[in-house]
């Protein structure tokens, strides 16, 4: 996500460390098999997610309480955007014939599983199309995250969204993906670090 990209934020504190400071998250690393995580932790962390994003849905479809929170002159809103009713599309899109627009946008990264969804990751982009192609911290926790999965025999897929009503101006449309991030908390992103360190740093 270029907005975090700043001079002051080390490579190390781009990205929550989910999987902990000694696992090597490197794209290129051949095997991650030092991950360790129960089971039971992994579960309990993702329904905690969950049960918050979840609620966050719900109160998305209350007319009452966007009738009283939302102010009318904001055309950007940030309960305005469902992103699990976005288009669901491969994380590796552009290798296929989907076509993506080109211009600006929000993105979220969601992990399907049998019974549940959560947003992973929220970013913004200047170039929708291009913006997932390259390096990209999300993609090293995305891998520690299926291996850790895989080793406790959980199954789940992970889609890539993107919603293009968004605004053309960098400024703006920054402002509206840290609204998203400290609405949703979407555990790949920096800002929830101190939300969701909690259940590994105790593994």
């Amino acid at each position: 996500m270029e907005y975090f990209n700043s001079n002051n934020i080390s490579k190390q504190n781009r990205q929550f460390e989910l999987f902990g400071s000694n696992t090597n998250t490197a794209i290129n690393i051949q095997n991650t098999n030092n991950l360790k995580i129960k089971c039971e932790t992994l579960i309990e962390w993702r329904n905690q997610i969950h049960n918050h994003q979840l609620k966050i849905s719900e109160d998305s479809y209350d007319k009452t309480l966007q009738q009283t929170i939302l102010p009318l002159n904001n055309i950007f809103n940030e309960k305005k955007i469902d992103p699990f009713s976005l288009q669901p599309l491969s994380l590796n899109f552009w290798r296929t014939n989907q076509h993506i627009h080109d211009g600006p946008a929000m993105y979220f990264v969601i992990d399907n599983m049998v019974s549940s969804k959560i947003i992973l990751y929220i970013g913004e982009t200047n170039s929708a199309n291009r913006r997932w192609k390259g390096e990209h911290d999300c993609k090293n926790y995305l891998m520690n995250y299926k291996e850790a999965l895989a080793n406790n025999n959980l199954s789940s897929h992970q889609d890539i969204r993107f919603f293009l009503d968004v605004p053309k101006e960098v400024k703006l449309r920054r402002k509206l993906e840290q609204q998203l991030i400290y609405l949703w908390l979407p555990p790949f992103n920096k800002e929830t670090r101190d939300r969701w360190t909690t259940t590994f740093t105790n593994n």
